[in-house]
């Protein structure tokens, strides 16, 4: 038995949490100006803004883009989903944004760089499921909100991406 080597005890290896989860940076905009009527297109005017958003956001690293269900959203990402080849995700908008935290976190895309593109209505419900404070008045069509969600603190600036002019959201708009 002296010749037997003593077998080292095993100590528990902690589980590291996961570091991403609830993290990213979020570049957060209304859809662009669209025609009258429910799931209508884009105008000329909302098509000119989404180039302005492509031009803005090309370089920026953007991994996937969250889109409402409607028309006006998904022609406001189609700049950057076909030239930059960004993936695309659906969220059904709500007055909590817990729709979206719902698809990130289904998706796995925590701790990435996402572009939101949502409804005047409901930019204020996302930013509050993000954590972030949203603005006390309205949201124009240039306005984004860029957020960066760390563990333990959110930091948010609002940027206009666009030199169009902005014509007054709808009290209707859905």
């Amino acid at each position: 038995m002296a010749c037997e080597q003593r077998v080292p005890e095993k100590e528990p290896v902690p589980l590291a949490e996961d570091s991403t989860f609830l993290t990213g940076t979020f570049f957060l905009i209304r859809h662009a100006e669209q025609l009258p009527g429910y799931d209508s297109s884009l105008t000329e005017t909302g098509f000119r803004r989404a180039g302005d958003l492509y031009r803005f956001l090309k370089d920026s690293g953007i991994q996937k883009i969250y889109i409402t269900p409607f028309i006006r959203s998904l022609q406001t990402a189609d700049s950057l989903r076909g030239y930059k080849n960004v993936d695309t995700a659906s969220y059904n908008p709500d007055s909590t944004g817990e729709g979206l935290i719902y698809e990130i976190t289904r998706h796995d895309d925590w701790g990435k760089r996402l572009l939101i593109i949502g409804q005047g209505n409901t930019v204020a419900s996302v930013m509050r499921s993000l954590k972030a404070k949203p603005p006390a008045d309205t949201v124009s069509y240039s306005d984004m909100f860029l957020i960066r969600k760390y563990r333990d603190s959110v930091k948010s600036k609002r940027i206009s991406y666009s030199s169009i002019p902005s014509i007054k959201a709808k009290a209707t708009e859905k």
